[in-house]
């Protein structure tokens, strides 16, 4: 880049050069130089911000399982902006040649399994949210502190897992995540661990065709696949199978886990976690103006309901009340997402977790850990910070 100390000389010999010649001379020969040297300086700034959003040439995407007759055994692939595909041999994927790094996983036998909603003695537990499509700063954070190994896979033993959320929308490797997670399920669960991949705002938009936040890049992909992006995770694919099995709220030990928050009126509605994760997958499709019609779905879908609900952050409620929520539940903290922060925070003397620490921004992030009698901000690059 051209320095600005470099571009003050050059100014200054061009203010010399101005007084030792003619001034048609200067004309001809002095004042292209000077332009060309603020032309370098504009063009270098340009090249060091580019702009938020690029267009690329070309889109590597995949893979996608569809469970209708006709498309059961056979894997679909993005290669290089052309439809590709692959016969699934025994639950196995495997991509084409010309598909970069793309996931190959091995399908789940018990894919649609509904696990319980409630978890006690759990010894260790890692929780994070809001990844939003940024695959490699999920996993380079989830390396450094050893979730998993250098190969992606679950080294956590018998701890437990929670993402709080919004795996889809805003970034460009949403597929990865689900993917991975996706195998990561299966292999918690052989270790004697659980992942709990509980769904976020975002996921429920998605699976209601609200796709006002999905990347541009897919777009390529649905329309090379011939479906809307929403039909590429709805319930007759692999990936929206297994989502559609999955909980909105998680109880481990004595922490309650969702993605936004659980507002007063849930107390006063007097609902339980049970019936509304089942709630919760009974409707996750069902269309906006439908929910609305409903008032218990009403109140769960949107505003003041467990994946939307921001009062934690609005100084709207006293200590006394979050006592009453923490009470009701039986529970000494709950961690929700949702919120962007700028590392993991605790509120309210840590009885309000918020762990969204803008992973979205594709930047950095934080996680959170939680061990006997002690809750730990897990830093980017692998440290711990008590909370």
């Amino acid at each position: 880049m051209l320095s600005i100390t470099r571009l003050s000389r050059a100014s200054q010999w061009v203010l010399t050069q101005q007084k030792k010649i003619t001034p048609l001379l200067w004309l001809i020969t002095v004042l292209p130089l000077a332009s060309l040297s603020f032309t370098s300086l504009a063009a270098n700034a340009s090249e060091a911000e580019p702009a938020l959003k690029t267009q690329e040439n070309s889109v590597t995407d995949g893979p996608y399982v569809f469970l209708d007759k006709t498309q059961k055994d056979t894997a679909y692939w993005i290669c290089q902006s052309e439809l590709k595909q692959t016969p699934i041999t025994k639950a196995q994927l495997t991509r084409p040649a010309s598909c970069g790094e793309l996931p190959e996983p091995h399908l789940h036998t018990q894919v649609a399994t509904v696990e319980p909603d409630t978890f006690t003695h759990v010894s260790k537990i890692v929780a994070l949210s809001d990844v939003h499509g940024q695959f490699d700063v999920m996993i380079n954070l989830l390396k450094a502190h050893k979730i998993i190994d250098t190969n992606n896979h679950w080294t956590f033993s018998d701890g437990h897992m929670v993402m709080t959320g919004d795996m889809f929308d805003r970034g460009h490797q949403v597929n990865e995540v689900l993917w991975f997670l996706y195998a990561l399920d299966q292999e918690a669960q052989a270790a004697g661990g659980r992942l709990h991949l509980l769904m976020g705002n975002h996921e429920q938009m998605v699976f209601r065709g609200d796709l006002r936040y999905v990347n541009e890049r897919y777009q390529v992909s649905a329309d090379l696949l011939t479906r809307s992006y929403d039909a590429l995770y709805n319930k007759d694919t692999e990936i929206g199978q297994w989502l559609r099995s999955k909980h909105t709220l998680v109880k481990i030990n004595n922490i309650l886990f969702m993605h936004g928050g659980i507002s007063p009126e849930w107390v006063e509605r007097k609902l339980h976690i049970s019936d509304a994760n089942q709630l919760f997958r009974q409707h996750l499709d069902d269309k906006k103006a439908d929910l609305k019609k409903d008032d218990l779905l009403n109140f769960l879908f949107f505003t003041n309901g467990p994946t939307w609900y921001r009062g934690y952050f609005k100084n709207e409620l006293k200590e006394s009340d979050i006592d009453n929520i923490l009470d009701y539940f039986k529970v000494e903290h709950i961690v929700v997402g949702h919120t962007s922060q700028e590392q993991v925070l605790g509120l309210y003397h840590n009885k309000i977790i918020a762990i969204d620490s803008s992973i979205k921004e594709g930047k950095s992030g934080e996680l959170l850990l939680i061990k006997p009698n002690k809750l730990s901000r897990g830093l980017y690059h692998g440290e711990l910070v008590t909370l």
